[in-house]
């Protein structure tokens, strides 16, 4: 039996009080399922900035009725102290997913993406230091690593930051270590790659890329490739992030706290391999992708060429196992698509004039 399995076994008679920020979102409200289906007591919060009402009905539909009173939603703002505070008391411990995430966003707008991410950050981190939380797990970003190129990416060496997001999440771990030194609050960050899975939102220009291609796809509208497609990631299905979170929440190895770890797969796949494999398994339903062609534009400012992670240190000190691997993810993720983005695609493809490339960093 895994790690894992025993976690959740164990969960089930041993409800805990948690904290998931940014609840409403893609990851939070795929946390918010997996503790309610564990017998879990989750405070969400959210200010539906990024996040959507309709991932918490989700939800609600979708776990036992009898967990559905043991969640309590706050609608607030992380950059509000008061919130915070609020939001954390007699918790146990935290997921702190709320974020403005998005290299691009965060170019147009640093201003926004520091608010958020730096202010609203430290804010939670205070409240969860005064109310004494358990234990504070973040999500932190490949994106720390930056420029360096050595392959696959391990924790302790990273390059020069190439994006304000990036600098966000930086100065997170920098807080985090901080905060454990001088007040001993047990902090956790993680590092996630390319996270995929149902309930991520394929719209607008900050979509990320795999959502984001399932739907131009479906709709029979073009599919954009910045570069020439040879540029891979670390695409980690949601299940995996799910299973990280918990484990480093509950986590009783000394030796796992204080530290960073990536979430991810130790596996790159390129963008052209990722478009072969969404048009292939759409193809059956959606036949006018027998001839489809992706469309290319100019490789993008704050964008690394390849991402790949090292999974070593969380596999041996959280007992971290994916679970899923892309093809896997993918094929529960097109599921969720399928239904939830289904309309009838018009006889010719459209062109990329309007189109922004999704994000894939």
């Amino acid at each position: 039996m895994s790690a894992y399995t025993e976690l959740l076994e164990r969960l089930k008679s041993e409800p805990r009080t948690w904290l998931v920020t940014g609840v409403a979102g893609f990851i939070g409200s795929n946390l918010l399922q997996a503790l309610l289906n564990a017998n879990q007591n989750v405070v969400g919060l959210d200010n539906f900035s990024t996040g959507k009402r309709r991932n918490l009905n989700e939800v609600i539909s979708l776990v036992p009725s009898a967990t559905r009173s043991h969640f309590r939603f706050i609608e607030g703002d992380i950059r509000n102290s008061k919130t915070c505070h609020q939001a954390c008391e007699n918790v146990d411990y935290i997921l702190h997913e709320a974020a403005l995430g998005s290299v691009p966003r965060s170019i147009e707008d640093p201003i926004g993406s520091n608010d958020n991410n730096v202010t609203g950050f430290l804010n939670v981190l205070e409240a969860a230091r005064e109310q004494q939380v358990r234990r504070f797990v973040y999500a932190s970003s490949s994106a720390v690593y930056g420029d360096a190129p050595d392959l696959p990416k391990i924790e302790g060496k990273a390059g020069r930051l190439l994006s304000p997001y990036a600098v966000t999440k930086a100065i997170n771990e920098l807080y985090a270590d901080v905060f454990a030194r001088i007040y001993g609050l047990e902090a956790i960050g993680l590092r996630y790659f390319n996270v995929f899975g149902p309930r991520q939102d394929p719209d607008g220009p900050y979509a990320a890329v795999i959502p984001r291609w399932v739907a131009t796809m479906i709709k029979n509208e073009a599919t954009v490739i910045n570069g020439d497609g040879s540029t891979s990631r670390d695409f980690c299905y949601i299940a995996n992030v799910v299973q990280a979170n918990l484990l480093a929440a509950t986590s009783p190895n000394p030796e796992a706290v204080g530290q960073e770890f990536n979430v991810a797969l130790n596996d790159r796949t390129s963008l052209l391999e990722l478009f072969e494999m969404l048009r292939s398994k759409l193809l059956p339903d959606y036949p006018h992708l027998r001839d489809y062609k992706p469309e290319h534009q100019v490789f993008r400012i704050g964008d690394i060429l390849h991402s790949e992670a090292d999974i070593t240190k969380a596999r041996t000190l959280l007992g971290y196992a994916p679970t899923h691997t892309v093809e896997e993810g993918l094929d529960v993720a097109l599921d969720w698509y399928k239904r939830n983005l289904i309309g009838s695609p018009p006889p010719e493809k459209k062109t990329s004039d309007s189109i922004q490339a999704p994000a894939v960093v």
